[in-house]
């Protein structure tokens, strides 16, 4: 199937942000562009968006072109057809198609929670458009021991959901991904947000009904190949948050890591760390990178 490579704009934001569309099969992508310097693609994790990422662009933007974007189905990156179930092969054509629309050159990739999933993927079926990979906790439950009570855990969320709705369903969904022994997260001060923040929990809240209706079950029963990471061009860093204790992310990243035969890279905070401390976290991926 080929891509149409439609892109409509670029809009220029007053803070030297480029928005664009792409039109891919299925979707019309939103993406955004800032700084100069060699390409690096930032994709988030379900049901964040680009947003998510944005002070880690913008403190990147300085060594690098950097490209975020919201997968198909979430926010800004509308369905062209009825919304059907979605799993990382998917996604990962999309980030295929996307940098193939930006250039020739391989790109440097970062892809966080969920949208490492997506990372991992593109580079074991394009390795020739990754020059190099930074995935941080990706949650990969069935990579894990036991992967029988994880599938359980999350078919009960998707259950949950079609029984009591969203707003009960999500707050299972993050009790399970944060495990058992984990502090409940703290609920940031609406009025200490800057607006970009705020619209981006607005387009949080609309994309969970689709989140968990056709990403949830697909994208959690992902397994990378694992040989292919290993015998292929694309080095793999792994990262796990200093904070994070035996939730299904940090679990994976470090099984990942181990499986990999690399160390895994700490970062600070926990799950939510590349949204907090984005000046140290740009450091260690800028060196990782490198």
């Amino acid at each position: 199937m080929t891509t149409r490579k439609v892109v409509a704009g670029p809009f220029v934001s007053l803070d030297g942000v480029e928005t664009r569309t792409l039109h891919v099969p299925g979707a019309r992508l939103h993406y955004e562009v800032r700084g100069t310097g060699p390409l690096l693609l930032m994709i988030p994790g379900a049901p964040a968006d680009a947003g998510a990422l944005a002070g880690l662009a913008a403190t990147l933007s300085d060594r690098y072109t950097v490209v975020t974007y919201d997968q198909r189905g979430l926010s800004r990156s509308t369905l062209t057809g009825p919304p059907i179930d979605q799993d990382v092969r998917v996604f990962s054509e999309d980030a295929y198609r996307l940098l193939a629309a930006l250039g020739d050159e391989p790109a440097h990739v970062l892809g966080n929670s969920g949208g490492a999933l997506t990372a991992l993927d593109l580079a074991v079926r394009h390795p020739e458009r990754v020059r190099a990979l930074v995935v941080h906790e990706p949650p990969i439950p069935e990579l894990l021991p036991d992967r029988e009570h994880w599938r359980a855990a999350f078919q009960d969320v998707y259950d949950t959901y079609r029984d009591q709705g969203a707003g009960v369903a999500m707050g299972k969904f993050i009790a399970t991904v944060d495990g058992e022994n984990s502090a409940p997260p703290a609920m940031p001060d609406p009025a200490q947000m800057p607006p970009e923040a705020l619209e981006m929990m607005g387009r949080v809240q609309g994309n969970l009904d689709h989140f968990l209706a056709h990403v949830l079950l697909p994208v959690l029963r992902f397994e990378p190949d694992i040989a292919a990471l290993r015998s292929g061009p694309v080095p793999v860093a792994v990262g796990v948050g200093a904070a994070s204790r035996d939730g299904v992310p940090a679990m994976s990243a470090r099984v990942l890591a181990e499986r990999l035969g690399v160390e895994p890279l700490v970062f600070p905070g926990d799950h939510q760390g590349l949204a907090l401390d984005v000046a140290a976290c740009a450091d260690i991926i800028h060196a990782a990178l490198a």
